[in-house]
């Protein structure tokens, strides 16, 4: 349900600027775009920034701005119980799959990139970061993914689960690796929603392997649509021509169905707000959902080392409301994608503002 213009103005607020708390489960780093702590706000999965000096504070449940309520409940998500176990062949589970919000369970099925030469990499990006820190293993097999995938449901009500991986150097970028592991977890815990996370593979008959094995969607993620944005902050990925992004969409859209295939549109990487908007709205066209997210930069990126900090809120608020708009039109909602990142909805506003 779209939540009222004051309650999504906190909404975008807390967003950026997150919440003094501590958060049992976070992720401080990754593939992803922010170090955030996992909560429900209002029921809803959202991922937020731990920050001590947030003027937002968590009591009793709730949000306070200085003495004022701001009437939205926040609870923290609890430890689940499956990082407590250990697969078969020795790994702790929580170092082959971490809880994301309450009901996500997700995966780096590969923690290496081609791409994460300083000179090459992502500069919101530190992938390879949490495997230099012990806090996950490099590659993920089938099996361990399956174990893990039941346990997790079994004990803690996973409800879908998202697979993403480092780019790999083969023409499939990576993406056949994970047709095989959808199989193995689909086969251990039938019927669990799935969304893969690849680039645009140079074989596009892989996208079909991909829903064949039984993947429910597909986020295919550019994060700027602005080419000189693109080589600034991916010199490496935006080196892939944004052709063959939109072949991969449309084919993508083709196997998968209109909404069941998305891309990040990163807020505060320097795009012109207008174009972004333009930009999303030329995706929805193809029924690719554009998942507007706030870049949080994670410490460890280079962003962060070089003093890049979260985009203005009221820049979020008007590409968010924006975009939000545009889906709502079009019949556009992201949890109807079942699985992934606009599924969940953790990182943006997207679902506040009901799409």
């Amino acid at each position: 349900m779209r939540v009222g213009a004051d309650t999504f103005t906190t909404r975008v607020d807390i967003a950026v600027r997150g919440v003094q708390m501590d958060a049992p489960v976070r992720r401080p780093d990754g593939a992803g775009p922010s170090d955030d702590g996992h909560v429900l706000v209002d029921g809803a999965n959202a991922a937020l920034p731990r920050n001590s000096n947030s003027p937002y504070q968590l009591r009793d449940g709730r949000i306070f701005l200085g003495e004022l309520d701001t009437g939205l409940s926040l609870q923290l998500v609890k430890r689940p119980q499956f990082y407590e176990l250990v697969t078969a062949d020795g790994v702790p589970y929580e170092k082959i799959a971490r809880l994301h919000g309450a009901d996500v369970l997700a995966t780096t099925v590969v923690q290496t990139c081609i791409r994460y030469a300083e000179d090459q990499r992502c500069r919101f990006c530190t992938i390879e970061e949490s495997l230099r820190s012990g806090a996950t293993i490099a590659a993920k097999t089938p099996a361990q993914l399956a174990e893990v995938a039941q346990a997790a449901v079994a004990l803690d009500g996973v409800r879908q689960m998202v697979m993403t991986t480092g780019t790999t150097a083969g023409p499939d970028r990576g993406a056949r690796n994970l047709v095989r592991c959808v199989r193995a977890v689909l086969a251990a815990v039938p019927g669990l929603p799935i969304q893969v996370q690849v680039e645009p593979p140079r074989d596009l008959s892989v996208l079909t392997e991909l829903h064949d094995a039984g993947a429910t969607a597909i986020g295919i993620h550019v994060e700027s649509l602005d080419d000189e944005v693109r080589r600034r902050w991916m010199p490496g990925k935006g080196s892939v021509p944004m052709a063959e992004y939109e072949t991969a969409w449309d084919e993508a859209v083709r196997v998968f169905g209109s909404n069941r295939v998305s891309t990040y549109l990163l807020v505060g990487l320097g795009e012109d707000p207008d174009e972004l908007v333009a930009g999303a709205s030329r995706l929805i066209n193809r029924g690719v959902y554009p998942f507007v997210v706030p870049l949080r930069p994670m410490a460890g990126t280079l962003a962060r080392r070089d003093g890049v900090g979260a985009p203005p809120i009221e820049l979020v608020r008007y590409v968010t409301e924006r975009v939000a708009a545009l889906l709502r039109d079009a019949g556009m909602i992201g949890a109807d994608q079942q699985a992934g990142c606009a599924a969940c909805g953790a990182c943006g506003v997207l679902s506040a503002a009901g799409a």
